[in-house]
C-alpha cells in the first residue's frame, strides 16, 4: 500500500497538531509554565470566560493568575477534530479538568476549546484558543451548568 505525498503530510500535521494539544494538557497538568508557553505563537490569543490575552507576556499573566488558585489541576483533554489548510489548521477539542482549590475545594470543568494553529518555525503552535464552559464546580456535577 503506497501513501500519497499529500496524504503522508496530512497524517504528519495532524499528529503533530494531536501532539501540540497533548503537550498543553500536560504542561496544565504539571504546572510546567515554561511548556505551556512553548505551545503558543508568540503573538497568540487566549479567550477565557469572555476575556481574551495576547501575546507571550498576557498569556503568562492570564495564566499565573488562574493556575495561582489551584493545588492541583489536571487537564484531560477528549475527543479532537482537526481542518487543515496549508500552513494554517483549526480544532475543537472536549476537555475535562479536575483539581483542587488552595482552599481544598476539589472541582470539575467541562468545556471546549475551539482552536486556529500556525505552523511556525519551531512547529505547530496555537495561534488562538477559545475555551467555552458548560460546567465548572463539585465533581458530582450537582452545580450549575452553564450551557
Amino acid at each position: 500500500m503506497t501513501i500519497a505525498v499529500d496524504e503522508q503530510r496530512r497524517l504528519v500535521d495532524e499528529l503533530a497538531i494531536r501532539n501540540l494539544v497533548a503537550r498543553y494538557a500536560d504542561a496544565v497538568s504539571q504546572a510546567d509554565e515554561r511548556a505551556w508557553i512553548g505551545t503558543w505563537a508568540s503573538d497568540g490569543s487566549w479567550t477565557l470566560g469572555g476575556t481574551t490575552s495576547e501575546g507571550h507576556d498576557a498569556l503568562l499573566q492570564t495564566w499565573r493568575g488562574l493556575m495561582g488558585l489551584f493545588e492541583r489541576v489536571v487537564q484531560l483533554p477528549q475527543s479532537g477534530l482537526i481542518e487543515l489548510a496549508g500552513d494554517r489548521a483549526s480544532g475543537q477539542w472536549q476537555m475535562v479538568e479536575i483539581g483542587r482549590t488552595k482552599s481544598g475545594s476539589p472541582t470539575v470543568t467541562l468545556g471546549s476549546y475551539r482552536d486556529a494553529y500556525r505552523r511556525t518555525d519551531s512547529g505547530w503552535r496555537f495561534d488562538s484558543r477559545r475555551f467555552d464552559f458548560d460546567y465548572t464546580g463539585p465533581p458530582d456535577l450537582s452545580g450549575q451548568w452553564i450551557s
